[in-house]
């Protein structure tokens, strides 16, 4: 069972192909979600093979929580990994219930602990909301429901480890979108370390806690999903650019289907999406869909205006537009100055709520005299918000 001593998992491998090479040398995190990110052919399912061992790549080193699972001299088997896999198919015996399959898995566990396992049985069902489809057979769910019977099933074998490969690929759109508050559930109640491929930036941007992104088989980006999203050299800004905001939901304007949401940084008016007050909430802003003026308007039909502080100004490929880097709140240089100066974990925190990222035209900033330490007025469209 994986602790929560933050011990990594650790994993080197060099694996070649006729026409492919991959080579990563990572550590990741001993706890939430890992999303390992990149166009088709980066190299993310094979990574995740070699993790499950179901690739063999010699030479490889990989520890999970200070167990050594391959080394010099050492490799264990997938069958006697402690992982659960999960694959874009559900991958379920047609001749069993959903009750069957998942006592299939079930009876292939030997935990000397019972209090070791991941989540008891009915957790499981009820987290990912099957109690009703127990008496089913496969050819009786939909896709989506599928899918979370292979997730439960993969959960009932008590891994250390839970590996995702693109799990909602197989599904539709409005499949995706019943699934997604289920995988958010995991992301908050597992308490192993979870590594999930896909090519989603929407998948990204909800589950995410950490980010690797692949091409071609080497890492060109690692880290806090707040760091990697914000680094204005990260391969993330050349189409993905945007940050992540964790908001709770304050209140509602009923007769407009507004709801509030306020973060760190400030507070928003989003379209409302019927979730609870209270409830947190993760929104992605993309940087297309700020704008930024001088001064705060009121005669505009966008309802959220933030005041921002250019932080960083940068070129972006297209050469026709920059992305701007903005602090939430009118700061002075020097407590620009101040703020770089702060310790990695309180700069990750303010990152992770407290940052806008804008992609304007070169002609606009340079008409509205864009420099870093510029107090701007960064604009938000409600209906441009996602979450």
């Amino acid at each position: 069972m994986a602790s929560d001593t933050g011990v990594p998992i650790d994993a080197h491998f060099t694996h070649c192909y006729d026409d492919f090479v991959l080579d990563v040398d990572l550590a990741l995190p001993a706890k939430g979600v890992t999303v390992l990110y990149g166009q088709s052919g980066s190299g993310k399912t094979t990574l995740l093979r070699c993790l499950a061992g179901l690739v063999h790549a010699p030479g490889g080193v990989l520890s999970v929580d200070g167990e050594q699972w391959q080394g010099d001299e050492l490799f264990v088997p997938t069958h006697k990994r402690p992982i659960g896999y999960v694959f874009q198919e559900p991958s379920l015996f047609e001749h069993l219930t959903v009750e069957g399959n998942l006592n299939y898995a079930q009876k292939r566990v030997d935990l000397a602990d019972p209090s070791d396992s991941v989540l008891s049985s009915n957790e499981v069902i009820e987290l990912l909301g099957i109690e009703n489809l127990m008496q089913r057979k496969p050819n009786q769910l939909s896709g989506g429901e599928k899918q979370r019977v292979a997730i439960a099933r993969a959960l009932f074998s008590q891994p250390e480890l839970l590996l995702m490969d693109e799990p909602l690929a197989s599904l539709d759109t409005q499949r995706k979108r019943e699934i997604l508050p289920y995988l958010e559930k995991l992301r908050l109640e597992l308490k192993i370390p979870i590594v999930y491929v896909t090519h989603s930036i929407d998948e990204l941007s909800r589950l995410a806690d950490w980010v690797v992104v692949l091409d071609q088989g080497r890492v060109v980006a690692n880290g806090s999903l707040a760091d990697v999203l914000t680094a204005l050299d990260s391969p993330m800004q050349l189409d993905d650019a945007g940050v992540v905001l964790e908001t709770t939901i304050r209140s509602r304007e009923a007769q407009w289907a507004l709801m509030r949401v306020s973060f760190i940084g400030g507070e928003l008016l989003l379209a409302d999406n019927g979730r609870a007050e209270g409830e947190t909430l993760r929104v992605r802003v993309d940087a297309r869909d700020i704008s930024l003026t001088l001064s705060q308007h009121t005669d505009t039909s966008i309802l959220n205006a933030l005041p921002a502080t250019v932080i960083e100004i940068s070129a972006c490929p297209s050469q026709d537009a920059v992305l701007v880097k903005l602090g939430l709140g009118h700061q002075s240089i020097a407590a620009l100055d101040e703020s770089k100066a702060m310790d990695e974990q309180s700069k990750a925190s303010r990152d992770s709520n407290e940052m806008l990222l804008s992609r304007i035209t070169r002609r606009s900033a340079e008409h509205l005299a864009l420099a870093v330490g510029s107090q701007v007025w960064a604009q938000i469209k409600s209906v441009a918000v996602l979450r």
